[in-house]
């Protein structure tokens, strides 16, 4: 199987929002679908033995959701598998069979808590993204603009290898899907820095030569993207505020944070906090090197 997109749902609601995402991501890069559920690895009672009853009741819950997920994919003309795993936990078992099938992108749900129309991570999402090797997708609860149905592709970009990363990935699929780019960066406003410490004058002489800084880094960012159209953005305020508002893009690629493991998606401090509350689709993507 090439590089598959597995979607992980669990009979939640927010696993309607994941299919409905990762149909899409499939859709665009070529790939087949792997939707999973995963449920609870059988555990010894005492003396080797495990709860057979338990078990098998598991198991026939897992056959229910991936049934529930036919229903929602009936029609489709996507190259879908079904797969259920027993894990330890549902990232543990996502992570392994991303390993395992070398997968291009990991797909999930918002959690269940999530207030709807937001994104709110939940433990399984959490777990994930504190050490994927691939890209994961975050979908919106109640996600009322199907991804593609906007035509852009958002970035949230800084000049670090991390907001490089993400540049890569999401020029790589504007480039397959003809899908125009629009990179955002956020400079603090004037009132949330400490203009009382430094003094007025010398603060906003400060965030003037950061905004250069900025628009320097960006239009050069622009210009390395060769394969479709992009353009850029400075926003002003709070990062997590000021992205999370976004509402015209099918899709936000994110780095995961500046240090940490190579390949490996670790979440930093506004990544963290983002897809918590993105209105959009956001994609974490691990840095290479």
């Amino acid at each position: 199987m090439t590089a598959p997109v597995i979607v992980g749902v669990d009979g939640g609601e927010s696993g309607h929002d994941a299919l409905v995402l990762g149909r899409w991501a499939a859709s665009v890069l070529g790939a087949p679908l792997v939707v999973t559920v995963v449920h609870p690895a059988p555990s010894a009672l005492g003396s080797g033995r495990v709860d057979a009853e338990w078990v098998a009741d598991r198991h026939h819950a897992a056959e229910a959701v991936l049934d529930d997920a036919r229903a929602v994919l009936a029609g489709s003309d996507a190259d879908v598998h079904y797969r259920m795993v027993s894990s330890t936990s549902a990232a543990h078992g996502l992570h392994d069979l991303a390993e395992e099938l070398s997968a291009e992108t990991i797909v999930v749900g918002s959690g269940r808590s999530g207030p709807r129309h937001r994104l709110f991570a939940g433990s399984t999402a959490d777990r994930l993204l504190a050490g994927s090797m691939c890209p994961v997708a975050v979908a919106p609860s109640g996600m009322e603009i199907p991804p593609g149905a906007l035509g852009r592709i958002g970035v949230a970009y800084v000049d670090t290898p991390d907001g490089r990363a993400a540049l890569e990935t999401a020029a790589r699929l504007g480039a397959r899907t003809g899908t125009p780019l629009r990179l955002y960066t956020v400079v603090a406003d004037a009132d949330a820095t400490l203009p009382f410490l430094v003094g007025q004058d010398s603060e906003h002489a400060f965030l003037d030569t950061a905004r250069e800084t900025y628009e320097q880094a960006l239009s050069r960012a622009a210009d390395s993207v060769k394969d479709t159209g992009v353009d850029w953005e400075i926003l002003t305020g709070d990062v997590v505020d000021q992205l999370s508002e976004l509402t015209g893009v099918d899709v936000l690629f994110c780095g995961s944070r500046g240090y940490g493991p190579a390949r490996r998606v670790l979440l930093g401090g506004v990544s963290a906090r983002l897809v918590r509350r993105a209105r959009r689709p956001v994609i974490v993507v691990p840095r290479s090197g």
